[in-house]
């Protein structure tokens, strides 16, 4: 028996650079600009005991059985509420399902959705774990390029008037993974437009709204669409990025027909989300004020971080380099302005105790080897400003 066994989307599938990555990056000498992934110091201890307390003291036996595939009623309501209440998005309890982290949302929509060959639209560059996704179900996938406005909107409809007909278009419209863009107001608008008028849905991908550190919100693409089970936006959202990652609590909104689909395709895949999990995670999050002066705290600390990471960068290699200026998110985007190799420079970069994650990783169909993804999340800002003078001389020594 060997890997000839396997089927032929297993024989296919690739691991993902970034988890990958991940291995080198915990190495205690390396300073790690590679995952996106919250700083483990700002998870909040005190208050997750103390639900995990409370959880098991008033709703044990509930919180440790089996429950509803679609999710715990009391954390559907709460974030149905929460939602109105933040960015006018519709989001009635009975049209979500809780998942296990926002990407078995995109995994289970992926499973309903798509058919091989299906035409699917992403951004190029697009977030890895999503492509990794998609290509399970083996798509064809269109890149539409993006700048600092997110996708280029125009470029996608000159496509569509010349034939193209996709399922879907996923995208990362705030603080985008992997440049940190935002997508204007102006092409939301009229992205929904181009989704009504050509018949696909919109699959908006929003773990890091609420890290924002300068300017005013957006609305989401969802508010932007109000019309209930003949809308065309599916929003997918996470409490990994500003509670825990470890509860693997996420959630998909979208119309009641495809919520009806996405909860048979659950039951088939793991049955429900953990039970206590969900309990654990409206324990906490349903404390008055909690939330809000929590996400304060993760603003208050990555945006010194965001800026430090921005001062390395300019201190280290000047215009050497060009680098979006993100407003939020986890992510800095750069693109070396003297062509260099970011997949070969990774090795030299870890010889020099730096780790990040090649452009490449996330090219669609335009080739980004020149351009480099970084991450202030996770890193004191001292740290930070070290790991840009590390990766400058890494730059220093693959170029000789």
């Amino acid at each position: 028996m060997g890997p000839e066994h396997l089927s032929s989307r297993a024989r296919s599938a690739q691991s993902s650079a970034i988890r990958d990555l991940l291995r080198h990056a915990r190495r205690p000498d390396v300073i790690s600009l590679a995952g996106g992934i919250p700083d483990p110091a700002l998870f909040p201890i005190a208050e997750m005991q103390a639900a995990f307390a409370a959880t098991l003291a008033e709703s044990g036996p509930d919180a440790l059985q089996y429950g509803l595939t679609e999710g715990l009623t009391e954390l559907r309501q709460w974030i149905s509420a929460r939602s109105e209440h933040r960015d006018g998005t519709p989001a009635s309890p009975d049209r979500m399902v809780v998942t296990t982290g926002s990407q078995q949302g995109l995994d289970l929509l992926g499973r309903v959705l798509i058919d091989p060959g299906d035409a699917i639209v992403v951004e190029d560059p697009a977030y890895i774990g999503a492509l990794q996704s998609l290509r399970g179900h083996e798509p064809t996938l269109v890149g539409i390029p993006l700048d600092a406005d997110g996708m280029d909107t125009a470029e996608l409809e000159r496509r569509l008037e010349a034939g193209l007909r996709p399922v879907l278009c996923y995208l990362n419209p705030t603080f985008q993974n992997p440049t940190g863009a935002t997508l204007s107001l102006e092409r939301r608008q009229h992205l929904v437009g181009l989704a009504r008028r050509f018949d696909f849905l919109i699959l908006e991908d929003d773990p890091y709204g609420e890290l924002r550190y300068d300017g005013q919100g957006l609305p989401s693409m969802a508010s932007l669409d109000v019309a209930g089970d003949d809308g065309v936006v599916v929003r997918l959202r996470s409490l990994s990025k500003v509670l825990a990652p470890g509860l693997r609590v996420g959630w998909t909104v979208g119309p009641g027909w495809l919520i009806d689909a996405l909860i048979i395709a659950k039951q088939a895949v793991d049955l429900h989300t953990s039970t206590l999990s969900q309990h654990v995670a409206y324990q906490v999050v349903a404390q008055t004020g909690f939330l809000a002066n929590h996400v304060e705290r993760l603003q208050a600390s990555y945006r010194p971080r965001r800026d430090a990471l921005l001062a390395g960068l300019e201190q280290n290699f000047g215009d050497r380099i060009q680098v979006n200026q993100p407003v939020g998110g986890m992510f800095v985007w750069g693109r070396f302005v003297d062509p260099v190799d970011t997949t070969d420079l990774l090795s030299v970069a870890l010889d020099q105790g730096v780790a990040f994650v090649p452009g490449d990783a996330f090219a669609v169909e335009t080739p980004a080897r020149d351009q480099i993804r970084l991450s202030f999340a996770t890193e004191a800002p001292d740290r930070l400003i070290e790991a840009t003078s590390r990766l400058a001389a890494a730059v220093e020594t693959a170029s000789q």
